[in-house]
């Protein structure tokens, strides 16, 4: 990167640490003011405050959500932009390895296996001078094909470099996909945990729920900064690429070289065509003097050799093949030629190798994999950070308020009568203590007796509803039957269960005041 480059880097991710600060600042003072303005939990300020944490967390959820598949969309597109260009540095690899080898094929076939057949001719036709000529120049004729295959470009060095950038980028983008892929689940565990604790009202939960939202609103904030950097510099390097790759051939392969093959202009002619020419003349002028050879000196051969074995005992082909293999050179001459043959071939496959249009397709399949596809999935995981950083931003600022919803819940069951039949609480004391029927009243049966017959009628009517049906009443509000001794007239709610001295009793005063009422007609 260069000095300019680096400092937008290290900007952009002062800008990051700043918006950092400037949220956790932001929770600060709003739960500063919360606890500063807390007002009383009154019945008609319950409600909104219990609306207004589940609206908070209603709207965490669903933010978290969408955080969480914009982030794995973005994470699939950097990877599949990545892994275009991993294949498009291979196949350029590929190309660059198959011309070195080409060229170190081609070199050992001129610098070994024709020389060694054409010392062998020359030894075998050293008796004709027109033919040593020829084989002399057809030996000078490689030797040319050999300065010319020299004067290529040696790839094996840039073959190395693409080998080692492809292993490191491949190895940097598994782990980062993996890690996205970690932070995904665990955003949505700590939503999981957040909604959990809000449902069940634990202050274990919430106490978890605020830590690990303050833990992920800071790695929100970081996973912000490195992609935008990792955006930043990428458009940085694709803005200029070609400066940035000349920059870092220019020791290997010269400029001419780099700007045929990232260009690939059709009206410029090729820097290897002036030698890939004189190969091809050079080769084809070889194989017009080995034909002639071919055509002109191997009659001679078995004609001498015939000769040698008289007219009258004539030898046989087995014996004459291998009494002629050590003199003729009918098997020098034939592997010359099918060396040539091959070296032609190899002239082909290198003139298409080194064409630009193969590695000028994958220069732009890999800028298009990584300045298209990688930048927008790299924003797209930008854009997952900021909405996981409002999403944690706003459970921080729910988790208070619940905790002081729960705090005036339980100060309200604390404040609440265990006697009274209406309290839930009290139902559920209940069944953890003795029967009241095996407890003794206040007062007495036999004091109470005496005060019952002091009692004077009340002015209201009585419910006439049967005792049975109040003692049913009790036993559904309280769990258990209630006796008194004194009865309550005239009361609004269901009456406690009496004893069975208090029934009668009960029942006489009721009469009375029947009577009473028949007495003075109104």
């Amino acid at each position: 990167l260069s000095p300019l480059s680096f400092q937008s880097l290290l900007f952009l991710g002062l800008v990051a640490a700043v918006c950092l600060g400037l949220n956790l600042l932001f929770l600060t003072v709003y739960l500063i003011c919360l606890c500063c303005c807390k007002r009383d939990q009154d019945p008609e300020t319950k409600r909104p405050h219990s609306c207004c944490v589940t609206w908070m967390a209603v709207t965490a959820g669903l933010i978290c959500c969408a955080a969480v598949g914009v982030g794995f969309y973005g994470n699939s597109e950097t990877n599949d932009g990545v892994f275009q260009l991993l294949y498009a540095l291979d196949h350029a690899n590929q190309t660059l390895t198959g011309i070195d080898s080409l060229v170190a094929s081609t070199t050992l076939q001129m610098q070994g296996g024709l020389e060694q057949h054409l010392a062998r001719l020359n030894e075998l036709l050293a008796s004709r001078g027109d033919y040593v000529q020829t084989l002399k120049f057809t030996q000078q004729l490689a030797g040319s094909i050999v300065l010319q295959l020299q004067g290529l470009p040696a790839w094996r060095g840039v073959s190395a470099d693409l080998t080692e950038l492809s292993g490191q980028v491949a190895y940097v983008e598994y782990y980062r996909w993996l890690a996205y892929l970690l932070f995904f689940i665990l955003v949505l565990t700590v939503c999981l945990l957040a909604c959990l604790g809000l449902a069940k009202h634990s202050r274990c939960l919430l106490v978890m729920m605020l830590c690990c939202g303050l833990l992920m609103l800071v790695l929100s904030w970081a996973s912000m900064a490195v992609d935008t950097a990792a955006a930043v510099g990428t458009s940085d390097f694709c803005v200029a690429p070609d400066k940035f790759i000349m920059n870092q051939t220019d020791d290997e392969i010269s400029t001419e070289v780099v700007h045929y093959y990232l260009y690939c202009d059709q009206s410029l002619s090729s820097p290897f065509q002036q030698a890939l020419t004189m190969f091809q003349r050079s080769l084809t002028t070889m194989q017009i003097q080995i034909q002639g050879l071919i055509q002109y000196a191997l009659p001679l051969f078995p004609t001498a050799e015939v000769q040698e074995g008289g007219a009258g005992n004539p030898i046989p082909p087995s014996a004459l093949q291998s009494c002629l293999t050590p003199l003729f050179p009918q098997k020098d001459l034939l592997g010359v030629q099918q060396l040539l043959n091959s070296s032609e071939t190899s002239l082909h496959q290198l003139t298409a190798l080194l064409d630009c249009r193969g590695l000028h397709k994958d220069y732009l399949d890999g800028l298009l994999g990584i300045c298209y596809d990688g930048v927008e999935g790299l924003l797209y995981l930008g854009l997952f950070s900021l909405l996981a950083a409002a999403a944690f931003s706003t459970v921080i600022c729910a988790a208070p308020r619940a905790w002081r919803q729960l705090a005036g819940r339980e100060r309200d069951y604390d404040d609440m009568d265990e006697e009274d039949p209406f309290n839930p609480q009290a139902r559920r004391i209940a069944t953890h203590r003795p029967p009241r029927g095996q407890l003794r009243s206040f007062c007495s049966y036999s004091s109470s007796l005496g005060s019952q017959s002091s009692l004077h009628p009340p002015a209201q009517t009585v419910s006439n509803a049967p005792v049975s049906e109040y003692m049913n009443q009790a036993v559904l509000f309280g769990g258990n039957p209630r006796y008194e001794n004194v009865p309550l007239i005239g009361r609004g709610s269901p009456p406690p269960t009496y004893s069975p001295s208090m029934r009668a009793t009960y029942l006489a005063v009721t009469d009375e005041h029947v009577r009473h009422r028949g007495d003075f007609p109104a």
